[in-house]
């Protein structure tokens, strides 16, 4: 195609393209050279950050691609080896230096789960003049941090309850636990949402006129009882480990478009099943930004140890959240 003819979008992706990798590479020398006791500082501020597609959250605009927490905390779904192998990986050093290179990389956002961990780490990051804007998924109940002490020590600008939890309420008729969780989060003072791996969850929340700001919700229904497992064709075999339904994520997807609220699509690689090779990754993130709402987005936890996951999760955030 003659450049004279090209179509604006295309010069402006290619443009965006060029400008990522650019700073992309530098990034990750300058850190490199940095050492892990190194003070990041410097390195933060100087660099340009590209602008990727936006979405709101209340007051809030963050970019519609999120880095999540998973395998920060050890969660691969993959067994308990490659749970150590991140565990291990994450430092707080590396933890820190990964949320710069998203920032870097044009993502605005992380969602975290663990506020004891990460205390120290979002102070560490506003120091260094972050911009980022962080929000918190909570279980809720007893021994868990209460709501106004995770405000004070984190900062968050939203509390999400916990996905598993909810579907676990639901299914045991204490649903009613849940809404008020969103009611001390909104008396906090921040923003309220709820995730859940169980379609039937949202859908419901969103027919009762819950006051709920924002949804996160799994591309996979993780939590199904063997029973309801069973019941999904076919199956031909004892389940082992958690379920993963090549259908899930169309039918989570029906419900988040008919709801008004803006929502977080969640484990839309099947947690890294859909990672074996590139053309994989490409078309789950063409999935979810055409199958969500424009104002909707994705979170995606990223575990850049051999792959350069920062710079690809954004290319692709960029070409398909249009």
């Amino acid at each position: 195609m003659d450049t004279t003819t090209r179509p604006a979008s295309v010069t402006a992706r290619r443009e965006f393209l060029t400008r990522l990798s650019l700073t992309m590479g530098g990034s990750m020398a300058a850190l490199a050279q940095a050492g892990q006791g190194e003070d990041l500082r410097d390195l933060s501020a100087s660099l340009v950050t590209p602008l990727l597609p936006t979405m709101q959250l209340g007051k809030h605009s963050i970019t519609r691609l999120v880095v999540g927490s998973n395998p920060i905390s050890g969660y691969s779904y993959m067994g308990p080896i490659m749970d150590r192998h991140m565990k291990e990986y994450f430092t707080q050093t590396r933890i820190i230096e990964l949320l710069i290179r998203c920032e870097q990389a044009g993502i605005t956002a992380h969602q975290f789960s663990d506020p004891t961990l990460m205390t120290p780490i979002l102070r560490t990051l506003r120091e260094r003049g972050t911009k980022m804007k962080f929000f918190c998924l909570h279980a809720g109940g007893a021994g868990r941090m209460p709501v106004k002490q995770l405000v004070q020590d984190t900062g968050p600008i939203a509390i999400v309850h916990h996905g598993g939890v909810t579907d676990r309420l639901f299914r045991e008729g204490k649903a009613q636990e849940v809404h008020d969780f969103v009611k001390r989060v909104r008396d906090a003072g921040v923003l309220a949402g709820v995730s859940a791996h169980n379609p039937d969850c949202i859908k419901r929340i969103a027919d009762e006129g819950w006051p709920v700001d924002l949804f996160m919700a799994c591309f996979y229904y993780i939590t199904r009882t063997p029973e309801e497992t069973q019941a999904m064709p076919p199956v031909v075999t004892e389940q082992v480990g958690r379920p993963f339904f090549a259908s899930d994520p169309a039918t989570m997807c029906q419900v988040l478009r008919q709801v008004d609220q803006p929502c977080l699509g969640f484990k839309i690689l099947a947690a890294g099943r859909k990672c074996y090779k590139k053309e994989s990754v490409e078309a789950a993130f063409k999935f979810a930004f055409t199958q969500l709402k424009p104002t909707d987005g994705v979170i995606v936890g990223m575990y850049p140890r051999y792959q350069a996951q920062i710079q690809e999760n954004a290319q692709y955030t960029q070409q398909f959240a249009v």
